[in-house]
């Protein structure tokens, strides 16, 4: 079927991203009273991210479609958005956030941000288990089948998607041989169920207060942190000349490109040398993903360079322009959501909904017991599903200067994720009807 959208060039949907993001932050800023209202209960963040995916569903822009000739030759095509934001931009953000990064207060959190996110991975390897036993109490034909077609196969690259990341999805693909025929149907799961999720914490996080008095979190060393950096920041604020915006530009791209320079070689080091690095099927296969080490590479010189006297480039705006290319990510994330696609296979997106339902069930548990705040469960949550892409843009969203946490625990992520998911396919197959 041709699914070709009413825009295809690039330069024109980018377009579109932007005039949605402008709309965001024009009515946010507005002193009309309605769009006050409307801003207190859905965050700008959330905005930006649910445009693009009404245009995408609506047809008017798509981040993959497929042509049909006269011939009836079918030709793929994709988006390069969303690769040129998460390549470029999400790195830049993350150099331009740490910048005015205080590492000791980061650490200063304390445990409670590592807790919750391995909760999430519990959540995630229990869950899917789970679901599959209480699916089939309904539809057994949902999570059967056999061979390379058997659904938990299926489910396996899930799990490695949710623990870690795309490397990781790629190599329990590799490692549980499911039938590729029928994988699409997994990738559709993930990003609808993923993003439901992403959007839902979004929400929370104009009621984080709310939901803080609600688990009795201590928000104490998070609020220090912000003061710290935001005080600093008012110090050194100044009104940035086009040299500041030039030099801000200049560092971040410079190590943008360093951070390609240095994943290109370490990735392709690795694969050549070290096989269980190259074998896909190998639980260390994600070391040799090139985006693994670009966003590791970034975040670490960002760190670096925030004990040297680039850390006054804050006081011209860089966390600012970090926010931008990060709300531009958000944008050509939100463009991947098809909304008209969730009912499009309702048996696998209930096994993802309810799987996903465990992993917040246990999330909220855990966090009520230890007093977490929202902060930790969210960010917790999305370095687990969303990944590197994803915790940053949560975990800056409630403070610029907490984004390096959303990075750490991402990368940590892609490090376990491949074990646990691996634990979790084993799960799987054992109560699989």
């Amino acid at each position: 079927m041709d699914t070709t959208p009413i825009i295809t060039q690039d330069t024109i949907a980018f377009g579109i991203v932007m005039l949605t993001i402008g709309f965001v932050f024009y009515t946010s800023a507005s002193a009309n009273e309605t769009w006050k209202k409307f801003y207190k209960i859905v965050p700008s963040l959330l905005m930006a991210y649910l445009l693009p995916a009404i245009f995408t569903s609506l047809g008017v822009i798509a981040p993959e479609w497929e042509t049909i000739d006269a011939a009836g030759n079918i030709t793929a095509h994709e988006s390069n958005l969303y690769y040129v934001a998460s390549r470029f931009l999400l790195p830049a953000a993350l150099i331009l956030m740490t910048l005015s990064i205080d590492l000791k207060a980061v650490f200063d959190l304390g445990p409670k941000a590592l807790i919750m996110f391995l909760t999430g991975t519990v959540g995630i390897i229990i869950g899917g288990p789970i679901a599959i036993i209480l699916i089939s109490m309904i539809s057994p034909e949902t999570v059967g089948g056999a061979g390379p077609d058997a659904v938990w196969r299926g489910l396996a690259t899930l799990a490695g998607s949710w623990i870690g990341g795309g490397a990781n999805q790629a190599a329990m693909l590799e490692i549980y041989e499911y039938n590729p025929k029928k994988y699409g149907g997994m990738v559709l799961v993930d990003i609808v169920v993923a993003n439901i999720w992403m959007a839902i914490v979004l929400m929370g996080i104009g009621k984080s207060k709310k939901i803080d008095k609600w688990l009795n979190a201590d928000t104490s060393a998070i609020e220090r942190l912000k003061e710290k950096v935001s005080s600093y920041a008012d110090k050194i604020t100044r009104n940035p000349s086009l040299a500041d915006l030039m030099v801000i530009l200049s560092i971040a791209f410079t190590v943008v490109g360093f951070a390609h320079f240095g994943a290109n070689t370490i990735s392709t080091f690795l694969k050549d040398n070290f096989e269980a690095v190259s074998d896909k099927s190998s639980p260390l296969s994600s070391f040799g993903s090139q985006f693994f080490w670009m966003i590791s590479i970034s975040t670490i010189i960002g760190i670096i360079l925030s004990f040297t006297k680039f850390k006054k480039y804050e006081g011209a705006g860089a966390s600012k322009i970090g926010s931008v290319f990060i709300y531009i990510l958000v944008a050509t994330i939100g463009m991947k959501m098809d909304l008209s696609k969730i009912l499009e296979n309702p048996g696998l997106i209930l096994i993802g909904l309810v799987w996903m339902t465990i992993h917040i069930i246990l999330l909220i548990v855990v966090a009520k017991l230890i007093k977490a705040p929202y902060f930790f469960l969210a960010v917790g949550s999305q370095a687990n599903v969303g990944g590197a892409a994803s915790a940053p843009i949560v975990a800056a969203a409630f403070h610029p200067s907490l984004a390096t946490v959303g990075v750490l625990l991402a990368v940590f992520g892609y490090v376990v994720g491949t074990y646990g998911a691996m634990l979790t396919a084993e799960l799987m197959r054992i109560v699989a009807p």
